[in-house]
């Protein structure tokens, strides 16, 4: 049935019922482009259009489509309905189905119930189908042998399309190009497996198939295994004897079985098999134990007939094929000096998307405006890992590896040397939060392992490892090993300018010319040429101390894009499932596979950078149009002297970044008040009224001050006596009672001592108490001490009962403070609490540690909760003072604090997003408060207006980056193609087949780099444009675009 006449095209069919109606999915809360509508040019007429993807991010549906099909319903209304992708690219990039029935997918609620019943309803068909195949089928009633005519038809193959059933002579001749096929036998009631090799099937090599050799030399004791995807099978191999012939591993490996050993080999692996191990060990970390006994039990399923143990043959045979295929696709084989001429680092996969000097950069790259130079900088991001750890297993002199440093690990010889050698003394304690990579680098628990991890540098924008920029750590996170990492990835690279991302940065950079100096010459870097900035990334930044988080943050920073820093944490979720399988191998077996799989990490994410980039490039230009309309808005409401003076300020400090004597604009300049500086200015003023006899202290000791800071100070006590008593539950022991009953009795004999000075200063509140206490009350309404009420002048402001003015302010001044420190100590719970599962998550392994390390959680929750309630308390005086005092405007600070909502870090937004697209809890947003209101509000708007202009520039630049990217990327893969194109004319073999060989595989790699390259274009050729018009303008031409730097460029 066509389309045109009764396919779903088609309305009338739809009409009919003949045809269901499309259904979309909705995907709530997943992020797509707006949807795109299309109305066909002739409504009338049926018409499929190509190329529409039908996404939105705001409606929250999507459906897949490369095909539009539309036509008019009943109502008139236009249905887009999705067809499955089954054609080839033309030449425009699109999919055609030119030759081919559409395959429609279309589903919708009324048929849902029948589709799950499917299944069950045809379990009897397919039950008794699988039972069918047990017997001989359609040849039940055979007799004779359909293609001889002659033999008894008792065999056929499980893996031949055809059932059909030979006889012996002819299920050997049908097999001589197949001789891993897994052939059963009738036995009369039943099938039985049997081997070719059995039936008397001889497979020669060294001849085309079919040919037998006049002189064949059977393999070593006519015994040889070899192992394929459908099992493991015993062959009965003849290898040539011909006096022309080549050795038994060169006519193996052209039969594309690869031999085991060189020597009289017995064991092979086909190709296919070792192919198919290798990806599937990328995609599913399937480890080589688990492969080979699946494929084992292919063979065997009983343990009745075990096959020989090829296991360790099979890995040998892996571990060779991965190293000869980095090899292969590094372009080896076409070197006069062989593999041994490898050079550090020049198997690995490296970034078309970052800059490479003589492969994707101009040649005037170097002569660019100062203005742009920044968009030819490295981005570096360093971490460690601490799951990929080696058990002391083997040793280098056993297994030293095949890959010597030519991949991603650094050379080990070299790397040992360098650590046993190194004078760089002991590791400085950290200076910022306690960072226990720092001062625990020389502490972590190595019993047992030769290696705690690895250390690894990435490109920070695109996640992929740097050549020479892995190693192992011996003990934490030293210096000394990742100063090695950091400098070899940079070995041979010129870079004029360098940015560097790494959690403990802060400390890391300091003195790190320095122990540059304690490397070797080849690993030194040009610092003094080479401008070098210091991140921390986006993630970790809030556990780390207020300066920090300005100083080393990239939101903060100029000409960095979007960049978080955060690429080698999105890695480890990738490498982290063979720690299990690696740290029971061998150093060089090890270092071997995790090269293997970083270098499949790499290639994934090179062809994804289409994909990657373009997805960037759309939210950047949403986001840029969105941020830069908020500053607009917030530079229109203040006064353009303010915001030249704020501007001033800020491009000295970007232009500076590494002067501390410049002042970083994003700290607020107002110092905090804490209950202590209220304390002692109180204290001050109650000095200078004795000085003048204005003193009206009830007490010779106990000041109004002391008075109100004591009663505050009980209330604390009192809140912390009912977590205790909280924390020991209805089952409390009698140790456990005792203790609570004497801190009862010391608390009770301090509210009595306090409550003899409150008789002085507030008289009327022993009436409040006396109503308490009076032998109205039972003893079973004895009120404990944590539960007294203290009657502090807040809380008579709601009783009629007198007070003096002067405490009410005293109280005031005392519990604004006191809100600002509870939030601060909120603040700092959340910081280290969000630094300890972190922690935990890289460092802490087995039971133990993890229960210590969640009851230190437990213990910094409780931390916060205790400030929380704090808060609140000093809150809720605030608001009874308040009117009393006329003050106003103090609740726009200190806002009504919810649990949910506002007490979570500064990295976990209400919504979820990032720094770029900041809603974060008010209570990262309160400033400090000075006694000038009009001093407080201009601090925090210059901050603001700092981070609203920073925002902005972030955006745009990450426009302007990611387009010289794409640039880049096509640059680069043109290059290599042109690369490869030229590797023919290297090396000549002497053999026409050899050198067909070497032309097919480079030729091959350049059709794939400029596929790569045509296809990136076309996904990126509404976007690339845009490279122009941002290159002809300059950061000092663009000073009127509300010093952005960067032009208003058209959103596409």
């Amino acid at each position: 049935m066509s389309a045109s006449e009764g396919g779903p095209t088609n309305p009338s069919n739809y009409q009919a019922g003949l045809f269901r109606a499309p259904s979309l999915k909705n995907l709530n809360r997943r992020k797509r482009v707006k949807l795109n509508a299309f109305v066909p040019p002739n409504p009338d007429a049926p018409s499929v259009h190509p190329a529409y993807t039908f996404v939105s991010r705001h409606q929250g549906f999507t459906a897949r489509s490369s095909q539009v099909l539309s036509f008019p319903t009943s109502s008139e209304q236009l249905v887009s309905t999705r067809v499955e992708e089954e054609g080839a690219l033309d030449h425009d990039g699109h999919y055609s189905l030119e030759g081919q029935e559409p395959d429609f997918e279309i589903e919708s609620e009324a048929t849902s119930s029948n589709r799950r019943k499917r299944t069950a309803g045809d379990r009897d068909l397919f039950l008794q189908e699988l039972l069918r195949h047990e017997g001989r089928g359609d040849y039940v009633y055979d007799t004779i042998c359909r293609n001889c005519s002659s033999g008894a038809p008792r065999f056929r193959c499980r893996d031949c399309i055809s059932t059909e059933l030979c006889c012996r002579d002819c299920v050997v001749a049908t097999h001589t190009k197949n001789p891993t096929h897994r052939i059963q036998e009738w036995m009369g009631s039943y099938f039985m497996a049997v081997s070719l090799k059995k039936l008397g099937l001889r497979v020669q090599l060294g001849h085309p198939a079919g040919e037998r050799c006049l002189l064949p030399e059977r393999a070593f004791n006519n015994d040889f295994t070899l192992i394929d995807t459908n099992g493991i099978h015993e062959i009965g191999l003849d290898f040539c004897g011909c006096e022309t012939a080549q050795t038994h591993t060169r006519q193996l490996l052209r039969t594309t079985w690869f031999p085991a050993t060189t020597t009289d080999p017995r064991t092979a692996a086909t190709f296919r098999i070792l192919e198919q191990y290798h990806i599937l060990s990328f995609e599913s970390k399937c480890s080589g134990y688990e492969f080979y006994h699946a494929v084992a039990r292919l063979s065997d399923n009983t343990g009745l007939h075990p096959r020989k143990d090829r296991y360790e043959a099979f890995m040998r045979m892996v571990r060779e094929w991965r190293h000869l295929k980095m090899l292969k696709r590094a372009g080896r084989g076409y070197d006069l000096a062989g593999v041994e001429g490898t050079g550090s680092g020049e198997c690995a996969v490296i970034c078309p998307a970052c800059p490479q000097p003589g492969k994707n950069l101009p040649d005037n790259w170097h002569d660019a405006p100062k203005g742009k130079r920044w968009l030819y900088a490295l981005f570096l991001a360093i971490d460690a890992n601490f799951r990929l750890k080696r058990r002391i297993v083997s040793k280098d002199s056993v297994d030293p590896g095949l890959s010597r440093g030519w991949a991603y690990f650094v050379e080990e010889t070299a790397y040992k040397m360098f650590l046993q050698s190194y004078s760089g003394g002991p590791q400085q304690k950290s200076t910022c939060s306690s960072h226990n990579a720092v001062n625990m680098a020389d502490t972590k628990v190595s019993h047992g392992l030769a290696a705690t991890g690895v250390g690894t540098v990435d490109c920070a924008r695109h996640n992929m490892k740097l050549p020479n920029g892995v190693g192992d750590l011996q003990k934490g996170e030293r210096y000394m090993n990742m100063d090695f990492l950091f400098f070899s990835s940079l070995r041979g690279r010129y870079v004029d300018t360098l940015n560097v991302s790494y959690d403990i940065a802060c400390q890391w950079h300091k003195n790190l010319w320095q122990r540059m100096s304690t490397m070797p010459l080849e690993l030194h870097l040009d610092h003094l040429a080479t401008f070098v900035r210091f991140f921390v990334p986006k993630f970790h930044l809030p556990a780390h101390i207020l300066t920090c988080q300005t100083k080393f943050s990239f939101n903060f920073s100029k000409n960095v894009g979007r960049t978080d820093g955060e690429a080698p944490e999105r890695g480890w979720s990738n490498i982290n499932p063979v720690a299990s399988s690696t740290k029971e191998m061998g150093p060089g077996s090890r270092r071997d596979t995790l090269d293997d799989h970083f270098g499949d990490w790499n290639w994934k994410k090179v062809v994804g950078l289409g994909a990657t980039l373009l997805r960037k490039m759309i939210e950047a230009q949403e986001e840029r149009g969105a941020h830069q309309t908020a500053f607009q808005e917030l530079n229109n409401v203040l006064a353009p002297e303010t915001t030249e003076a704020w501007k001033v300020e800020i491009v000295s400090w970007e232009e500076n970044p590494n002067d501390s004597l410049v002042a970083n604009p994003f700290e607020a300049k107002v110092i905090p008040v804490t209950q202590a500086a209220v304390r002692l200015e109180l204290a001050k003023l109650e000095a200078s009224e004795l000085l003048q006899g204005t003193d009206v202290s009830m007490h010779a000791e106990i000041s109004p001050s002391i008075f109100i800071a004591s009663g505050i100070d009980l209330e604390n006590e009192q809140r912390r006596l009912k977590v205790d008593i909280a924390k020991q539950g209805q089952h409390a022991t009698n140790t456990q009672m005792g203790t609570v009953q004497r801190l009862r009795n010391a608390l009770q004999r301090k509210i009595d001592t306090w409550q003899r000075i409150q008789a002085l200063y507030t008289p009327a509140v022993q009436l409040l108490q006396s109503r308490v206490e009076s032998p109205s009350h039972s003893t079973l309404d004895i009120i404990n001490p944590e539960d007294s009420q203290l009657w502090l002048p807040s809380a008579l402001c709601s009783k009629p009962i007198p007070c003096d003015r002067r405490l009410l302010t005293t109280e005031w001044e005392l519990r604004y403070a006191q809100a600002g420190d509870a939030l601060e100590e909120i603040r700092q719970s959340l910081r280290l609490r969000d630094y300890m599962y972190t922690f935990k998550r890289n460092w802490i392994r087995g039971q133990s540690a993890n229960t210590r390390a969640q009851n230190a959680l437990s213990r910094v929750e409780a931390r916060a909760t205790a400030g929380a309630e704090k808060y609140r308390a000093a809150r809720v005086a605030l608001s009874s003072l308040a009117p009393i005092l006329g003050e106003v405007g103090w609740d726009h600070k200190y806002k009504v604090l919810e649990r949910k909502d506002d007490m979570r870090g500064m990295s976990v937004p209400k919504r979820g997003d990032s720094e770029g697209r900041r809603q974060l809890s008010w209570i990262w947003l309160v400033e400090g408060v000075g006694d000038d209101e009009d001093e407080v509000v201009q601090d925090g708007l210059r901050v603001e207006w700092c981070k609203a202009r920073a925002r902005a520039m972030r955006w745009a630049e990450e426009v302007e980056l990611l387009q010289e990217e794409m640039r880049r990327v096509t640059c680069f893969l043109r290059w290599h193609a042109s690369w490869w194109n030229q590797k023919t004319a290297e090396q000549m073999l002497g053999t026409t087949a050899d050198d067909e060989g070497l032309g097919a595989y480079a030729y091959r790699q350049a059709r794939l780099r400029d596929d790569l390259a045509d296809c990136f274009e076309n996904k990126w050729a509404a976007h690339l444009p845009l490279t122009a018009a941002c290159n002809t303008m300059c950061p000092a031409d663009s000073e009127a675009n509300l010093d952005l730097y960067l032009p208003e460029l058209p959103l596409p």
